[in-house]
């Protein structure tokens, strides 16, 4: 099955607002990737003054450095590695291109099926919707927290294809860090992990092993588990998101909290633990924490499944 993008009225029809909107939701879940509330940017500029990446492909361009943060261009992104670099000035910024459209796609609909990802598509729609309608809570948590979704200026930050890209192997290499930080990538593949003889670490929105995958808060929302909503830091093995635990904390979210508000709540609860992380893998101290909890691997909701947990759990 291969889904491409719509035109409104290449049919020759004159659509209905509805209709166009569809089409739109359509478009954007091709384009999307990992976190349909938060807007993903087709191309990652340069902070103002820094002039244009360097060029991965030369990894000789560049000093070393501690601590290097492998993460995406969305909002979250850049939230992390400002904060971050306010405690590690040195720190160097890997980012990470989208999934190719087709690709993300074609896997989701072999992972899933035919039916699942419509559902999928169809919340979409209205996760952007409840994301604008939420921006209001969202510039709340970012004010009260101090963090700001931009660039952090006077680090230096390269693109690569993607985490298990050789470009991305590459320029670790040149970065030679003593710990590399993950925040909203791929699963890292055993290969990549082979080539890197450092700690990787992971920050998760949910609690591990319990809430694997994807938007583990909202999960635990909808199983009425807000004792396990809240983050964790993990070291990154050949599972998804099954390495040892290094920090969890739980949290609970406000009444005026909800799907497209979770992440920006989570990450300003987990920033903390990140550096801490970030500092004992520096210093060669870290040291995992046992953690007994079922495990389970959560995917995105469908737009069905959103509504009657709504409804019948007030899961918004």
């Amino acid at each position: 099955m291969i889904m491409r993008p719509i035109r409104a009225g290449s049919t020759g029809l004159s659509l209905r607002p509805w209709t166009a909107e569809i089409v739109r939701g359509i478009n954007e879940f091709v384009g999307h990737i990992i976190d349909p509330e938060v807007p993903q940017e087709r191309r990652i500029a340069a902070s103002p003054g820094l002039g244009p990446f360097s060029d991965p492909a030369d990894p000789t361009l560049t000093r070393t450095t501690d601590l290097v943060l492998l993460t995406t261009g969305n909002d979250l992104g850049k939230i992390a590695a400002r904060r971050l670099a306010a405690a590690f000035p040195d720190m160097a910024i890997i980012v990470e291109q989208p999934v190719p459209r087709l690709e993300l796609v074609r896997s989701r609909v072999k992972r899933f099926g035919r039916m699942h990802v419509a559902g999928q598509l169809a919340f979409i729609l209205l996760a952007r919707a409840l994301h604008r309608a939420s921006q209001r809570r969202i510039d709340e948590i970012l004010k009260q927290n101090a963090l700001e979704p931009r660039w952090p200026d006077g680090c230096e930050r390269f693109e690569v294809p993607s985490a298990n890209s050789p470009e991305c192997v590459a320029r670790l290499a040149a970065l030679h860090p003593r710990v590399v930080l993950l925040l909203g990538t791929r699963v890292i593949n055993r290969r990549t992990l082979a080539a890197l003889p450092v700690p990787l670490i992971n920050y998760h929105a949910g609690i591990t092993p319990k809430y694997r995958g994807i938007h583990g808060g909202y999960w635990a929302r909808t199983e009425g588990d807000l004792d396990n909503f809240g983050v964790t830091v993990h070291l990154v093995d050949t599972g998804i998101d099954t390495g040892a635990v290094l920090y969890q904390a739980r949290l609970a979210p406000s009444p005026a909290d909800n799907y497209a508000t979770f992440p920006y709540l989570q990450l300003a609860a987990a920033l903390p633990l990140i550096e801490q992380a970030a500092r004992d893998a520096i210093a060669q101290k870290l040291v995992p924490r046992p953690v007994d909890l079922p495990s389970r691997l959560w995917s995105h909701p469908t737009l069905w499944g959103y509504v009657a947990a709504g409804l019948r759990k007030g899961a918004w």
